[in-house]
């Protein structure tokens, strides 16, 4: 108003200016505000939409796999080599179905801050050895080396053992599977201060410098990736950083193209 006074003599004219002003940034703020409501409601359906369907494909899921493990046994019936083949196919892309919805699952529970979470004391040694012994047979057929190098007398840490073991399954499963020649993967555990430091090195294909920066969003799988035919659900990496956040920890990586990526994270130690 004291502004406009100083060039506008009339001060029902200066008045009639400021309320029309006014009314025209309240409806803009109106619709601002209408707009985030509607947005966090379209976010808050789709959580649910993608939990409900999640939970209701796990069952029909179950059970076909069961019915396809129960077709290939031969006790049903003898199967034919060339069937044979089809049903491993059969098997092994519903298989990659599991995977996607049990990701879908957890990236909604991350999304609605639904993921339940209980800690306990745990020795993460030990739970790196035993994902190391189940990914043996996968390492061996891959060519892929593994050696782990823990640091003697590691304290427990306070963590959600089932969020941290799907961290740690994550992060070996990608540094095994993007090792496209004979190759190796280091494991590193170690203290540092008042923190657990955990790293994995691999010597597979690396990250293009240009992806980095989408590394850990929902659904990315770089481009080398997707060239080597990779088979993946792009949201790994997205559910590992939620964790280890979560947890009160951080996560990054070093890469580079072609010669191999480098992932850790760090724990606080209660």
């Amino acid at each position: 108003y004291a502004i406009g006074s100083r060039y506008i003599e009339e001060p029902q004219i200066v008045a009639l200016i400021v309320l029309v002003v006014t009314a025209v940034l309240f409806m803009v703020a109106a619709s601002i505000t209408r707009s985030f409501e509607r947005l966090a409601e379209a976010n808050r359906m789709k959580s649910e939409f993608v939990s409900v369907v999640s939970h209701q494909l796990r069952s029909p899921l179950s059970n076909f796999r069961w019915a396809i493990e129960l077709l290939m046994s031969g006790r049903i019936g003898q199967i034919e080599e060339k069937q044979l083949e089809y049903f491993k196919i059969l098997k092994e892309n519903s298989n990659r179905m599991k995977e996607l919805v049990s990701d879908l699952l957890t990236v909604s529970r991350i999304e609605t801050a639904e993921l339940p979470t209980k800690k306990e004391e745990c020795h993460l040694e030990d739970i790196i050895k035993d994902f190391i012994k189940e990914f043996q047979p996968f390492a061996t057929a891959s060519n892929v080396e593994i050696a782990f190098k823990p640091q003697l007398n590691l304290p427990k840490v306070l963590v959600d053992a089932s969020q941290i073991k799907l961290v740690i399954e994550n992060l070996l499963d990608n540094a095994i599977r993007y090792i496209k020649e004979p190759g190796k993967v280091e494991i590193r555990l170690e203290r540092q201060n008042e923190q657990l430091y955990f790293e994995i090195k691999d010597t597979g294909v690396g990250i293009p410098k240009d992806d980095q920066k989408y590394i850990f969003q929902k659904f990315f799988r770089s481009e080398n990736i997707m060239r080597h035919q990779t088979q993946g659900t792009g949201l790994g990496l997205y559910i590992a950083r939620a964790i280890i956040e979560k947890l009160g920890g951080k996560i990054g990586f070093k890469s580079q193209e072609g010669k191999g990526s480098t992932f850790y994270f760090t724990l606080p130690i209660k």
